[in-house]
């Protein structure tokens, strides 16, 4: 029990002292995030231990009960969103010992960061509804500040409009958050689902479910609330758009939206139905958007819309299959996609520029990134024996055993479109001709090749999730959204 609370002031300590030494201590910023993250990812994995063991762990604030007092919960899903939140970071914060040096006052970026991550592991592991809030706020303006990090016009553009629509998300979670209170009189997550149980509302949870559906949809970058990805992840350092698109998105998004729309309010047909036809919408504009691009990370970033349209679909299907294909996706994006930004990163490093026509034939001069980017490309695009594949065939065939059969081609047409787009990518920047003005051009040093074979290594061996041992770690958090409302007796089972 006592582990819950560390997610959060493991970084927010980390933070303070970065901020505080950084600057005076050299390589202290540097080794004081990749030990805090290191050990995040360790606590994360004790997690899964925990929730094999015990199921549900309820931590009291204070000491004091629910609903009077705080509480941080850890359930599967809980546990299985720490630990791809927390690899992906540790992964990251190893990768910018070397990419951020090229940046003025690098410990002013690890301050952020840790900021942003205690952000994000707060809204996992609360159990309290206006908490998600506040931490979801810490998480955002963090991002805001990284977004613009380069201070170029271009990084404070772009930062400017993440803000705003940051903030016009924040305002409808808010307003979703203050109309539960005021009719449940409780902000504890499992309260407010007896309430709801007790007492149904027939206004109420269409109207909340509204703006909940806006905050969190335009939060995890859904279309028609895309407007702010691509912007934001193509001008963010690497670093940032690795985490922004693998993790970020997904904790502030689509964790919050499955932990409020299935635990707490339940998930209604309807609902469920609006799920499907944003999931996949945004799947076909996203990889029609994607398909257009020369940047390459603005191209990587529309590839989210459409790879998170596979998310929203499969979860609004909402069988037990399909919610499996669903989370086993999201874990596979966020490890595909930090890959890839990463890669983009590398080829930047190396060559000062994202455009694809102005690239060709990096293979002979960036074999690691090379290889690493293909793994990245084939794995998000569905090949097997990738863990891609196993995940988007898990999504399909819900879709065709629910009945959709129509939604279950465009899947797969879309699948198609995505291995196009990276091809594309894979042709202009590593295949044909070398340049002359690239002859020189060499691998990023040790720190950022390491970073991307590890993530190249899980995404070749991710389908093991799917065997028998590793089993339990995805069933664990499919049952927890499998439960309902009944998340509520769980969380008060384990108060007694």
């Amino acid at each position: 029990m006592m582990v819950l609370p560390f997610f959060v002031i493991i970084p927010l300590g980390c933070a303070f002292l970065i901020s505080l030494l950084g600057k005076k201590i050299s390589k202290f910023a540097d080794c004081l995030a990749n030990l805090g993250s290191l050990s995040l990812l360790a606590l994360s994995l004790y997690s899964v231990a925990l929730v094999n063991n015990y199921k549900v762990i309820v931590y009291k604030v204070g000491g004091w009960m629910p609903p009077i007092g705080i509480c941080l919960s850890l359930d599967g899903l809980t546990s299985f969103m720490l630990v791809t939140v927390n690899l992906v970071s540790f992964l990251v914060t190893i990768y910018s010992i070397n990419y951020m040096a090229r940046y003025t006052d690098k410990y002013r970026f690890y301050t952020l960061f840790m900021l942003m991550l205690a952000g994000m592991n707060g809204i996992i592991v609360t159990g309290d509804l206006f908490n998600l809030f506040v931490f979801l706020e810490i998480a955002s303006i963090a991002s805001y500040a990284l977004v613009a990090f380069g201070t170029e016009a271009e990084e404070l553009e772009a930062s400017f409009k993440y803000a705003i629509m940051g903030s016009v998300a924040s305002s409808f979670v808010l307003l979703g958050i203050a109309l539960l209170y005021g009719y449940t009189s409780s902000l504890n997550m499992a309260d407010i689902a007896q309430a709801l149980s007790t007492k149904p509302s027939t206004w109420l949870i269409p109207f909340v479910s509204a703006f909940f559906l806006m905050g969190f949809g335009l939060k995890a970058a859904l279309v028609p609330f895309h407007a702010w990805l691509a912007d934001a992840h193509s001008s963010a350092p690497a670093p940032i758009s690795a985490m922004l698109s693998g993790v970020f998105i997904k904790t502030l998004g689509v964790y919050a939206l499955c932990r409020i729309f299935f635990n707490v309010l339940g998930a209604s047909s309807k609902i469920l139905f609006v799920l499907v036809i944003l999931g996949i919408i945004s799947q076909i504009l996203g990889a029609f958007l994607a398909i257009a691009q020369r940047d390459i990370k603005r191209m990587f970033a529309y590839s989210s819309i459409s790879q998170i349209g596979y998310i929203i679909f499969a979860l609004g299907i909402g069988t037990p299959l399909a919610v499996l294909g669903g989370l086993f996706h999201l874990f596979n994006h966020a490890i595909f996609k930090s890959l890839l930004f990463l890669n983009s990163g590398s080829i930047e490093y190396a060559t000062g520029t994202r455009d694809m026509q102005k690239l060709g034939g990096l293979n002979k001069r960036l074999p690691v990134t090379g290889f690493t980017s293909f793994l990245g490309s084939i794995g998000i695009s569905g090949i097997p024996p990738l863990g891609g594949f196993f995940s988007k065939l898990i999504i399909i065939i819900a879709a065709v055993q629910a009945r959709y059969f129509g939604l279950a081609i465009i899947s797969v047409l879309v699948s198609i479109l995505t291995l196009v787009y990276y091809l594309k990518f894979l042709g202009l920047t590593f295949f044909g001709k070398l340049d002359e003005i690239w002859l020189k051009v060499k691998e990023p040093p040790i720190a950022m090749r390491l970073s991307m074979i590890i993530l190249a290594i899980i995404c070749t061996i991710s389908g093991l999730l799917l065997t028998p041992l590793l089993k339990p770690f995805l069933h664990s958090a499919v049952n927890v959204l499998l439960l309902g409302t009944s998340y509520k007796d769980a969380v008060f089972g384990a108060l007694r």
